[in-house]
């Protein structure tokens, strides 16, 4: 079993290029069914307005997405030349605080640095991710199209009491694929919008930008919010005149982000999700070394999906029990 599991590791590891887009556009395909569900039952929409409507909504914020980061990122390429006139008063700062005869240049710091060896890196990263962007699309569409045929498949291809148990596993998965996406994305959009308000007065620029990127952020467990609040902070001290302004700003975000994390998100969480909290830490860590940043996004997903798969036999049952917040696996929890 040992060895099995390193060999499907390994293999998932080299062809991550295709498992990702195809991960995350099943990611999305949960997440469409569920919109599709609370529309249909909430809003009363019929099941092909529900649909359309799920999958307009999720389209549409690609398409935001991709609109709010190019718009921003001109705006920072032009405004980096005062950048580097505040950095460098900065630099002098600290040398006047700490006694040292010479300021370090920024040149100099650059030269050190050398930020153009890495320029063939971000470029690359930058195009593997518009690519990954349209194979997830491409996917999803075919998912979409194929769904339909999924429950005869099942059937077909188990017995009576081996689909009911295998439809039990993938209702399990979905469930919780689906609170915990409702309930970073509630708790990301009020961490957002009180950043938002917090940036407002203080006079931070590219706002929306940052309270994009918070809200993105969130999706990455127990460390992801906590470093989007850094970033307005960051960005305020090469920006503003003084130094107390992003000082405020941090100590406002950080408190929003305390607030909501230790407050009104165990509240809506509740027992939601029976993961033992050290289990995602632990799982940030092994996705995000397999994945990459998707794979840090989708960590309590894809452990969720294992905790439930390993529920179900008794070789791998001690697995999901470890991995289980109570040591119930089997047990469905109360989602939002």
């Amino acid at each position: 079993m040992i060895l099995a599991v390193i060999a499907v590791g390994f293999t998932a590891y080299a062809l991550r290029a295709i498992l990702v887009p195809f991960l995350l556009a099943f990611f999305l395909l949960f997440v469409i069914d569920g919109m599709e569900k609370a529309l249909a039952r909430r809003a009363r929409l019929p099941g092909p307005a529900a649909l359309s409507t799920a999958i307009i909504s999720v389209v549409a914020v690609f398409g935001v997405s991709f609109w709010i980061v190019s718009r921003n990122a001109s705006g920072l390429v032009a405004e980096s030349g005062g950048y580097a006139v505040r950095l460098t008063a900065i630099l002098q700062m600290i040398a006047d605080r700490f006694g040292l005869q010479a300021a370090p240049s920024l040149d100099g710091l650059i030269r050190i640095i050398n930020p153009a060896r890495y320029a063939p890196e971000v470029a690359r990263a930058a195009e593997h991710l518009l690519q990954d962007a349209v194979f997830v699309l491409i996917y999803l569409a075919f998912m979409l199209a194929s769904r339909a045929g999924f429950g005869a498949k099942t059937a077909a291809m188990f017995q009576q009491g081996a689909h009911a148990e295998a439809s039990a596993v993938v209702r399990r998965i979905q469930s919780g694929v689906e609170s915990y996406v409702f309930i970073q994305t509630v708790v990301g959009l009020i961490i957002a919008v009180a950043s938002l308000l917090v940036m407002w007065p203080l006079g931070v620029g590219h706002k929306i930008l940052w309270a994009f990127i918070i809200f993105l952020a969130n999706y990455i467990p127990a460390i992801g919010a906590a470093i989007g609040v850094l970033l307005p902070p960051l960005f305020g001290l090469v920006t503003m005149d003084d130094v107390w302004r992003p000082l405020l700003l941090f100590v406002a975000l950080e408190a929003v982000h305390f607030t909501v994390s230790h407050v009104v998100q165990p509240r809506l969480q509740g027992a939601s999700l029976n993961i033992d909290p050290i289990v995602v830490l632990l799982s940030l860590g092994f996705w995000g070394a397999m994945f990459g940043v998707a794979g840090a996004f989708l960590s309590t997903p894809l452990t969720v999906a294992v905790m439930a798969v390993c529920a179900e036999f008794r070789a791998t049952r001690w697995v999901a029990i470890l991995l289980s917040s109570d040591g119930r696996p089997h047990l469905a929890r109360a989602g939002p």
